[in-house]
């Protein structure tokens, strides 16, 4: 049985996926993602959990100020606790005070986790399932309930889980969520207890599925075939243990094999799943479905042939669908589609085949195979389109710079700082300066701005918010070449830029360059 509504897409890459080893953003890697989201037509963006962390705070006040086009936040909590008056609860009032237009509480299906780890009686239970959809109903929310270990506890009592269900359903609930937290289920019982729990609910039925058999994907699609009409997860599979249901793999499949027109822009899945890796400073999935590198890349003699002839021989679907492209290893042509749509979006006219573009995909393959990666620093990848094109100018000429760093035995010593020295030619003249810092960046950073503020004003304003570092071929020990992310705001935008080297600092100086040269033409476009 087919959904009647349309299925919405909850996206909850910025919370749930944040559990997962390796996974952290920071206030504005968070933002960066969560525009990134609604642009690529999420029907729900879950921001966070109100009052766990400062970080997610801050994200939540920062998000107030901005328009979204698609998307609704969503904020994350729990029901009230046992014994507290749900206008009293302190975590309570934090859900609503940041502010979101929806509202996902979590409760307790599982008697084995109310009894034994919440340490409460199941009629309690029920009462604080609905004391808290029914007090945020009032406050005119949309109010998601988030059923905890639903399929564990249908599995073992189905009566009292359907019945945590009813109760949010009387108190007001816009949708029940299924979770399948330990990701244990199978999806022939995921469809069997979905289906009981749409004929027993009163309410339309959502799916949170996680992929601890690597079932995410298909328990999400039983949930939908079963009657839930919306399905939750995280972009590129993030999540706690092994993650959760993958997005970049679940929309696709709705909507290209399944017809459910989930996103309008579909064709920016593969770009929008790198830009996440490279924001959350993790490699990519070479083999992840529709998205990896390698999903469309064909090397077999045979295979090749065949689909030089007829692409749908050797692919299940068109590649550029999900915005990723065919690769025939003896070919030199691919790359330009991303090349052309990238170039396209940022104002340059490129037409395909032309040499300007041959001369762009060039420099990208060179630059790649040593290190840069481009998805999430688009500054710098706008910088090479207009260095290769010879449209650049750059702010300055190095001549050369410095780094001192002197510490003393006494950590606590007040010299324990690094100075960065300067020589640039600006204009013709040579300017020459000095900053410290905690580090070689920060002091290259202060020593540049000194340099430049006097001949560019606007460099002044910008902010460097983050600052990563990836080692590409650690094999080579202290001698891997490094690669590094900078992330910086003029207050108004963001950007990111790139630098790579074998020396740390050189890989950071790069990355600071380009972020103070777009600051510079960003200023210029606006003017």
């Amino acid at each position: 049985m087919k959904p009647s509504a349309r299925v919405t897409v909850y996206d909850t890459t910025l919370r749930d996926g944040t559990q997962g080893t390796g996974i952290s953003f920071s206030v504005q890697d968070k933002l960066r993602v969560a525009e990134r989201l609604d642009e690529f037509g999420v029907d729900y963006i879950e921001g966070g959990w109100p009052g766990s962390n400062p970080k997610d705070v801050e994200f939540f006040c920062e998000a107030a100020k901005r328009s979204w086009r698609h998307a609704k936040l969503a904020a994350f909590g729990m029901t009230r606790r046992a014994g507290v008056k749900v206008e009293e609860d302190a975590q309570v009032r934090q859900l609503l005070e940041a502010g979101t237009p929806v509202i996902t509480v979590v409760g307790k299906t599982w008697p084995l986790h109310v009894t034994e780890v919440f340490g409460v009686s199941l009629e309690e239970n029920l009462a604080m399932i609905r004391d808290t959809v029914a007090y945020l109903k009032s406050k005119g929310r949309e109010v998601f309930y988030d059923a905890e270990h639903f399929f564990d506890s249908y599995r073992e009592d189905p009566e009292y889980s359907l019945a945590t269900l009813q109760a949010a359903a009387a108190a007001g609930a816009d949708l029940l969520v299924l979770c399948d937290t330990n990701g244990g289920s199978l999806p022939p019982f995921v469809a069997e207890a979905t289906k009981a729990a749409s004929a027993a609910g009163g309410c339309p039925l959502g799916a949170h599925t996680h992929n601890d058999c690597g079932l995410g994907v298909a328990n999400a699609l039983a949930a939908v075939g079963a009657g839930a009409v919306q399905v939750q997860g995280t972009m590129n599979g993030y999540g706690e243990r092994v993650g959760n249901c993958n997005l970049t793999t679940l929309v696709p499949l709705l909507q290209l094999k399944c017809g459910e027109p989930l996103v309008p822009g579909l064709e920016r899945l593969a770009e929008l799943s790198r830009f996440i890796d490279e924001v959350a400073n993790v490699p990519p999935d070479i083999r992840a479905p529709f998205v990896g590198a390698a999903a469309f890349t064909h090397k077999g003699g045979l295979h090749v042939h065949a689909v030089q002839k007829l692409a749908r021989s050797y692919e299940h679907i068109d590649p550029a669908l999900v915005g990723n492209e065919r690769v025939v290893t003896i070919s030199d042509l691919s790359g330009q589609t991303n090349v052309l749509i990238k170039a396209e979006a940022m104002g340059f006219k490129l037409a395909k085949g032309s040499p300007e573009v041959a001369k762009v995909l060039q420099e990208v393959k060179r630059l790649e195979h040593e290190g840069y990666e481009f998805e999430a620093a688009e500054a710098s990848f706008e910088l090479l389109i207009r260095r290769t094109l010879g449209e650049h100018r750059p702010l300055f000429q190095l001549e050369e710079y410095k780094c001192d760093f002197v510490r003393s035995g006494d950590p606590t010593a007040e010299w324990n700082r690094c100075t960065a020295t300067l020589k640039i030619r600006v204009e013709g003249e040579e300017v020459r300066k000095e900053g410290q810092g905690d580090g070689p960046v920060n002091a290259l950073d202060a020593a540049l701005r000194l340099a430049l503020v006097p001949f560019y004003p606007v460099i002044g304003g910008v902010r460097l918010d983050d600052y990563k570092v990836r080692i590409i071929n650690g094999r080579r020990g202290t001698a891997a070449r490094t690669r590094v992310f900078i992330s910086s705001t003029n207050g108004k935008a963001e950007w990111g830029t790139v630098g790579v080297s074998e020396n740390i600092i050189e890989a950071s100086w790069q990355a600071l360059v380009d972020s103070f040269d777009s600051a510079v033409l960003r200023a210029g476009r606006e003017a």
